[in-house]
């Protein structure tokens, strides 16, 4: 056998016994003759010595061993000297006394050390991902992650759902973004679609009966440029019959709390509060807000109003408004740090950026202190909760961007200056999503999440006819750290219902036969209701091990261009496969 133990498995009740270790070398020391050799594999690292007053040409074998070699050791296991004992490995009271060594691989320098503590570029590592999975990082975060997946798994076995794989050779029916097209060899000018989402398979087995459902599914998206997204993702997807919104979010909040208690060895919230889209917009510029720090948006348009400021009255009286929040000890930012945050809400879409503060003699600095009464910047200061040394930054907007790019503002700056506390973790629902939002370019009303989404009862019968932008959705988002980690929503089980919201959205009754006749006919045969949701896993993952992008918690991601670096993903094929699929010429 290669080996009788691996390289994170030695204790002290191993000492005296003869052990057999394969793996690869990660460190070597010559102390004086003596060469200690770390020796790793994805369990750990055991320490290994030879000694020449033992054994001399051991030891000069073992002097050529180089990093990254991959060897098999024998030897046997014994206590470290006093002192000699390394309390951040776990097999760090004891070693290996070398008594034979065989190399299986030697290794080129290699483009990348795992050991580094120096970061390569992005770019370095994924041209060399399979040197950059042996970093023990790496292999930690895929380690969580397979961890995460056999907790999913026993959850929802656990409560009665059934995993059911849905095919990847589907039909075309765009979701927003494009789909992945595979052409047929077997049918000449036909293709298939690699899904966005199993969503319509998924209520075709609740209608079907099969009552509990889960996968973990792989799904594909042909999206520009986008940070923290793949072409290719993970999700949990996940459906049940006869439920409410509140059952779906109870059998979520289940699963959660075994995440953070097995997973991440932490508790979970005794209550995971839910905030209505409205409120979230309003207060973070986002539905899906980060609140691990305050700084929250602040309406304070009824503050400053018919005090003679010329912008914020016009805007006010346009039906527009004032938002502001408090950038905790940013008082003393110059002149020029102003100018570049004025410039990056402009690009945005506002009009510009106005600082609230006081200066050296204790009044009220710039246009704000100019143009208002001081009384009113002093309720201003005290409603944001300014204090010694901070700032308060405002903007109006005739429109709801104020909303938004002041809420992006807001996140920038926390990034930049470590508001964030990084140990907590935060997690909400928001709901209430509008039903539709309204599509410039195409002169239409888009569906928010998706249009297998039921509306709200009472405001579709109320704003169907007269102005949709006020339907509420029954969808759902949970989010986790400021990211949307699983979104759902009840779905529509009646195919009249699911005709009217197809004829909302601009989809004829051509169109939407001709897209989703399968579900529209499926949905005649005795519907149940029905509703899920579907988990990121990638982001899910990247917030349980504290990373900042997931391509750090994916074994084999694409870039931001959607480029494979190390095989060289997308490439050429030749003439033979075009001609076989139809394609030569095209």
């Amino acid at each position: 056998m290669y080996r009788t133990h691996h390289c994170g498995q030695l204790r002290k009740e191993h000492i005296g016994e003869e052990v057999t270790l394969a793996g690869w070398v990660s460190r070597i020391r010559d102390l004086g003759g003596v060469i200690f050799v770390s020796l790793r594999d994805r369990y750990g690292k055991t320490q290994v010595v030879f000694d020449p007053t033992e054994n001399a040409d051991l030891t000069n074998e073992a002097k050529r061993l180089r990093s990254e070699w991959v060897v098999q050791l024998k030897g046997t296991v014994r206590q470290r000297p006093d002192g000699g004992e390394n309390r951040e490995m776990a097999t760090g009271e004891v070693e290996v006394f070398g008594g034979s060594l065989h190399v299986i691989s030697a290794c080129e320098t290699p483009p990348l050390q795992p050991e580094d503590e120096f970061e390569p570029s992005e770019e370095h590592r994924l041209r060399y991902r399979y040197l950059d999975l042996r970093r023990e990082r790496m292999q930690r975060n895929l380690q969580l992650r397979h961890r995460m997946l056999q907790t999913v798994r026993s959850y929802f076995s656990s409560n009665e759902f059934i995993e059911i794989e849905t095919p990847f050779l589907t039909r075309s029916t765009p979701e927003g973004a494009r789909d992945f097209l595979v052409p047929s060899r077997l049918h000449p000018g036909q293709w298939y679609s690699l899904p966005q989402s199993p969503q319509t398979y998924k209520q075709i087995l609740m209608i079907a009966g099969y009552d509990r459902y889960f996968q973990v599914v792989r799904c594909f998206r042909d999206e520009d440029f986008r940070a923290n997204r793949q072409p290719e993702f993970t999700q949990i997807d996940v459906e049940m019959t006869f439920v409410h919104q509140d059952d779906v979010l109870a059998v979520v909040e289940g699963l959660m709390k075994q995440i953070f208690i097995e997973v991440l060895d932490t508790e979970f919230p005794e209550r995971i509060d839910r905030l209505p889209y409205d409120e979230s917009i309003r207060r973070f510029g986002s539905d899906k807000p980060d609140r691990r720090f305050g700084s929250e948006l602040v309406d304070i348009g009824d503050e400053l109003n018919g005090h003679g400021f010329g912008v914020i009255d016009k805007t006010i009286a346009s039906g527009g408004g004032v938002v502001a929040f408090r950038a905790p000890g940013l008082g003393g930012l110059s002149r020029k740090e102003l100018s570049i945050l004025e410039s990056f809400v402009k690009e945005r879409g506002l009009g510009g950026l106005m600082p609230l503060r006081k200066g050296q003699d204790g009044n009220w600095s710039g246009p704000l202190g100019k143009f208002l009464p001081a009384d009113r910047l002093d309720v201003v200061a005290e409603k944001l909760g300014l204090q010694d040394g901070d700032i308060g930054l405002v903007a109006a907007d005739a429109g709801m961007r104020r909303y938004e790019v002041m809420g992006m503002l807001r996140l920038k700056l926390a990034r930049e200056n470590d508001w964030i506390d990084k140990k907590v973790h935060d997690i909400l629902w928001v709901t209430e999503f509008p039903m539709v939002e309204w599509n410039e370019d195409e002169n239409r009303w888009d569906a928010l999440h998706h249009p297998f989404t039921a509306p709200d009862p009472e405001s579709w019968n109320q704003y169907r006819e007269s102005d949709p932008s006020k339907i509420k959705s029954q969808a759902y988002d949970l989010v986790w750290n400021g990211e949307e980690a699983a979104g759902g929503s009840i779905r529509i089980h009646n195919s009249e219902m699911q005709e009217q919201v197809f004829e909302l959205i601009g989809l004829s009754k051509e169109e939407a036969r001709n897209r989703f006749n399968f579900l529209l006919e499926a949905l005649k045969y005795g519907a149940p209701p029905h509703g899920g949701i579907a988990f990121g896993v990638d982001r899910m993952v990247m917030n349980a091990t504290g990373e900042s992008s997931i391509r750090d918690v994916i074994a084999f991601p694409k870039t931001t261009a959607a480029v494979a670096l190390f095989e060289g993903a997308p490439s050429s094929v030749d003439e033979k496969q075009l001609t076989e699929l139809h394609l030569k010429g095209i």
